[in-house]
């Protein structure tokens, strides 16, 4: 099968002008984008004008955390031709899918799950840190994922992220050695104070000078909804927080990994709340588990392609790691969208999009002058405004 590999694109300048080189650039996955999130407020019967006074009241959250994202998603919209109220649904379709769902009494089912992984530097071959994470979501994402290459200059660290189109970030890493995945975890605390979207705290993170004010972004900014955040430092550091939206909890690595999939492993906050997200990844007990026990079997020491390997696991498929496409209890199709691979020290990552159906990887580089090791994947080639 034919999979196109994801578009890089390079952003530079300040906020509003980034967001028009972004939205001239990509205008047709970013309509995609929007075409997927306002389509699900039209599948459960969402009233218009609730639905812009929902995504107006996101937009006011994101721009008491960070004005320059407003600004940032307004220059996306007037490059790209989208309304802006898009712009934001994109950016906070999780919080506002899951708002609108439970205004309408509908229970949707999330289609996500995902896989993190972080191997620490004594586990590694190369002595660097490496970080990975399977995405699982909707099967339209494979035409709107994109990756951004952001020059910041002066104003903060240079940063790669891929997101979906139309997006600020998602996983990625950036200049300081911050990386950043995450994942769905679920608990009865959810939806009870609007938070930042999730969207906005990884960018913060990816923004950030020092590592520390990554853990402050992700550990202190309260949320919506519960997410799990895996956050790591090329210096030699990662830590797993299992995110209430008004508390997180730690976990540091055990034999020189952390995997986490889409339950509550903390003792801590199983002794404190309700894991209510079983019933839509009840594979998550094995799926971690399974990658665990495959990056052992396969060493002390691990390369990217043990890591690409325990990620590609099949077992019990469709359930599994490696998600092939499938119909969800929502009628959607649900499925692995990309292995994302970070070796954020030697400053690229690896990108297989759909990788239950494709093995083929691409680089994706911070540096187009970095010299990639001889086994990474065909560097990717960065568009650009008049290219």
């Amino acid at each position: 099968m034919q999979v196109d590999p994801f578009p890089l694109v390079t952003l530079s300048g300040g906020a509003y002008e980034r967001g028009r080189q972004y939205g001239a650039l990509l205008t047709g996955r970013i309509a995609l984008s929007a075409k997927l999130y306002g389509g699900a407020l039209e599948k459960i019967g969402f009233a218009d004008d609730r639905r812009i006074a929902l995504i107006r009241s996101y937009a006011d959250r994101i721009a008491e955390f960070d004005e320059s994202y407003v600004e940032e998603m307004r220059g996306i919209a007037d490059g790209s031709g989208i309304a802006f109220e898009d712009i934001v649904m994109i950016n906070a379709r999780t919080e506002i899918v899951a708002a609108a769902s439970a205004e309408m009494g509908v229970d949707e089912d999330p289609d996500d799950g995902c896989t993190g992984v972080i191997v620490m530097p004594e586990r590694s071959t190369t002595g660097t840190l490496l970080h990975a994470q399977n995405w699982d979501w909707r099967v339209e994402c494979a035409e709107t994922g994109v990756v951004l290459r952001v020059r910041r200059g002066d104003r903060g660290p240079d940063f790669l992220t891929f997101v979906e189109a139309g997006g600020l970030a998602r996983s990625g890493f950036n200049a300081a050695g911050t990386s950043i995945t995450a994942n769905y975890l679920e608990c009865e605390r959810d939806f009870t104070q609007q938070g930042v979207p999730l969207g906005a705290i990884r960018r913060k993170v990816l923004e950030g000078e020092h590592f520390a004010k990554a853990i402050k972004a992700v550990a202190t900014t309260p949320k919506s909804c519960s997410n799990n955040i895996m956050i790591a430092s090329s210096a030699g550091f990662g830590i797993d927080f299992e995110c209430a939206p008004d508390e997180a909890f730690p976990l540091y690595p055990q034999d020189g990994l952390l995997v986490h999939a889409n339950h509550w492993v903390s003792p801590v906050a199983l002794s404190k709340l309700r894991d209510t997200g079983i019933p839509h990844v009840p594979e998550s007990h094995y799926r971690d588990w399974r990658v665990k026990r495959i990056l052992d079997e396969r060493g002390d020491k691990l390369v990217r392609g043990d890591l690409k390997a325990a990620l590609f696991d099949d077992f019990l498929a469709p359930y599994s790691v490696c998600r092939p496409p499938r119909e969800n209890e929502s009628n959607n199709i649900s499925t692995t969208v990309a292995m994302i691979v970070i070796d954020s020290s030697r400053g690229f990552m690896e990108i297989a999009p759909l990788p239950a159906l494709n093995k083929n990887f691409r680089t994706y580089a911070l540096d187009d002058a970095h010299l990639l090791p001889d086994d990474a994947a065909p560097r990717a080639e960065s568009l650009q405004v008049g290219s």
